[in-house]
C-alpha cells in the first residue's frame, strides 16, 4: 500500500479537531457526590462529559456503549484482539488565580487554556480523531481498537474497576496521559490519611488558640491555599507581623485579618501534581510551619509540631524514615494533599505517597504504623495500586518506539514517572504522550493548557500508533514523516 501522510491527515481535519477539544473543555467535569444519582454517580458534569464523548463516537460513526454511567467504548473494526486506548474526562479542581475562565478554553498565543487541557481532554480527543482517520482510511486490520474512557482518575478509579467487571481486558494498549516518548514504569501509589488519637492533657500557659486549620482539596494535589483561624489571648499585632514577615522571607503571599472576633491567616502558595511536590508550594505546610512557632493550646500544638517535624521540607520520606530509591524508576516521593485541624475533631492529614517499582510497600506501611502509633497518630483509608512495568522488548514498546521516531525524528527514550496513568489498569499497556519533551509540565496547575501545534502533532503519532498496532500482517506500515 501507498505510505500515509499522518501529518496531513491530521491537517485536513485542523479547525474540526480544536472546536470538538474546546466543546470538552467547556464541560465542569469535576469529581461531585454531594448529589449522587443512577444516571449520574459521580456528578453531573462528569456525566455530561462521558455522553459527549460516546454521543461524539455514535455521530462519526463508532460503536459506542455506557457502562453503568462510570465508564464508556467507542470501538470499530474487526478481530478477535482488541487494542485499547484508555482515556479520562474527569478533572481535578481548577483552583484559584486563573487568567481567564478555567473552563473558557480560550485559544492565545497558539495554546489552549483551560482545566483539563493536557490533563486528559485535549490527549482524548486527539485520540479520538486518531482512530477516526484510521477508520475513514478504511485499511483491513486484524485487531479491534477501543477508546475506554474513564470518569473517577483524578480519584478513586471506580469507573476502570467497574468496567473491567463488565468488560474484556484489551490484548495491548497505550493511555494518552503522560509525556513522550514513552513511560515504561510507574511508580506504586498510596493514598492514605493519618489521624490525631492522642489526648494532650491541658495547659494554661498557651498564648493562641487555634479554632480550625484547613489546606488541600485532593491527596495527587499540592495545596495552594491554606487559611486558620483563632483566637489571640494577647499580642495579635505581633502575630500579625511576624506573619507579614514570615511571607516576604519565604516569597509567599497571603493575607490576615480580623473575622467575628476571630484572627484568620491566609497564605497563598503553589499547586502542582502530587508525583512531585518539589514543582509546587505546599500553602498549608508553610502555615504549619509559621504556626510551630507559637505557643498554642495542646491538641493543635501537638499536630501542627508533628506535620513541621516529619513533612516540612521532606518529599522524600527521610524525616519517617521510610526513603527509598531503585535505578528503574527513581525516589520515593510523599505529598502532603490536604491537612485539617479543629477542636471536636482534631488533626487530620491526607498523603498521597508514590513508591519505586522494586520498594515493598507492606515494609514500608509497617515502618509508618510503628512510627505513627509512637507519635499518637493512626492510619486509616490505605488505598494502594502496585506500580506498573512493561519489559523494553516488548512488542507493544518496540513498535511504538518505531512510530515515534519516524513522526518526530527523534529517539524514543524510554521513561519511568511518579505519576499514575490508567495504562497500570492494563496487562499490557504504557503511558503514550502527549507532553514532549521540553514542554512544561503544567498538569494541575492554573492556566493550564495545550499547544494547538502539539495537540495536533500527537493526533498523527497516535493514528499511526493505532494503525500499525492493529494493522493485519500484510499491511505494510510505511508512512510519511
Amino acid at each position: 500500500m501507498q505510505p500515509i501522510d499522518w501529518k496531513k491527515e491530521v491537517e485536513n481535519r485542523k479547525s474540526k479537531i480544536i472546536q470538538d477539544t474546546q466543546n470538552l473543555l467547556h464541560i465542569k467535569s469535576i469529581l461531585d457526590e454531594n448529589k449522587p444519582a443512577p444516571e449520574a454517580p459521580l456528578g453531573s458534569g462528569i456525566k455530561e462529559a462521558l455522553d459527549y464523548m460516546l454521543q461524539l463516537g455514535e455521530q462519526e460513526g463508532f460503536s459506542v456503549k455506557n457502562v453503568g454511567n462510570l465508564a464508556g467504548h467507542i470501538e470499530f473494526g474487526q478481530g478477535e484482539e482488541l487494542v485499547g486506548i484508555l482515556c479520562h474526562i474527569d478533572v481535578v479542581p481548577p483552583g484559584d488565580g486563573w487568567t481567564s475562565d478555567p473552563f473558557a478554553a480560550e485559544i492565545r498565543d497558539g495554546k489552549i487554556f483551560a482545566r483539563g487541557a493536557i490533563d486528559d481532554k485535549g490527549p482524548t480527543i486527539a485520540a479520538f480523531h486518531a482512530m477516526k482517520i484510521v477508520k475513514d482510511l478504511g485499511i483491513p486490520m486484524d485487531r479491534r481498537v477501543r477508546m475506554i474512557i474513564g470518569t473517577d482518575e483524578e480519584s478513586n478509579w471506580r469507573c476502570v474497576e467497574h468496567y473491567f467487571q463488565q468488560e474484556e481486558m484489551p490484548t495491548m494498549g497505550f493511555a494518552p496521559d503522560a509525556d513522550f516518548p514513552i513511560i515504561y514504569a510507574e511508580k506504586g501509589i498510596v493514598d492514605f490519611d493519618v489521624v490525631q488519637i492522642a489526648s494532650v492533657s491541658e495547659k494554661k500557659d498557651f498564648q493562641v488558640h487555634i479554632l480550625s486549620f484547613e489546606s488541600g482539596r485532593r491527596y495527587n494535589m499540592v495545596p495552594d491555599f491554606a487559611r486558620v483561624e483563632l483566637i489571640a489571648l494577647q499580642m495579635q499585632t505581633d502575630i500579625v507581623q511576624c506573619f507579614r514577615d514570615f511571607l516576604k522571607t519565604h516569597g509567599l503571599s497571603g493575607n490576615q485579618f480580623v473575622e467575628c472576633g476571630k484572627l484568620v491567616l491566609e497564605v497563598e502558595g503553589v499547586s502542582a501534581h502530587g508525583m512531585e511536590p518539589k514543582h509546587g508550594k505546599n500553602a498549608g505546610l508553610y502555615l504549619a510551619q509559621f504556626l510551630a512557632k507559637l505557643k498554642m493550646n495542646p491538641e493543635a500544638n501537638h499536630f501542627i509540631q508533628f506535620v513541621v517535624r516529619y513533612f516540612c521540607g521532606d518529599s522524600r520520606g527521610k524525616q519517617l524514615g521510610i526513603d527509598f530509591v531503585d535505578d528503574i524508576s527513581g525516589e520515593l516521593t510523599i505529598n502532603v494533599g490536604k491537612l485539617s485541624f479543629s477542636k471536636n475533631e482534631g488533626g487530620r492529614l491526607g498523603l498521597n505517597l508514590r513508591y519505586p517499582v522494586t520498594n515493598q510497600i507492606e515494609e514500608t506501611k509497617e515502618r509508618l504504623d510503628l512510627l505513627f502509633q509512637k507519635e499518637g497518630f493512626t492510619i486509616e483509608n490505605f488505598a494502594n495500586s502496585n506500580p506498573h512495568y512493561v519489559d523494553k522488548q516488548d512488542p507493544l514498546v518496540l513498535t511504538l518506539q518505531k512510530v515515534y521516531v519516524e513522526q518526530t525524528g527523534e529517539k524514543a527514550e524510554l521513561l519511568a514517572i511518579g505519576g499514575g496513568t490508567y495504562a497500570r489498569s492494563l496487562k499490557s499497556g504504557v503511558a503514550f504522550g502527549p507532553l514532549f519533551p521540553g514542554r512544561e509540565d503544567i498538569a494541575h496547575q492554573k492556566d493550564e493548557y495545550i499547544f494547538i501545534e502539539d495537540l495536533l502533532r500527537a493526533t498523527a503519532i497516535y493514528a499511526q500508533a493505532i494503525f500499525e498496532l492493529a494493522k493485519g500482517d500484510e499491511q505494510s506500515g510505511g508512512s510519511e514523516k
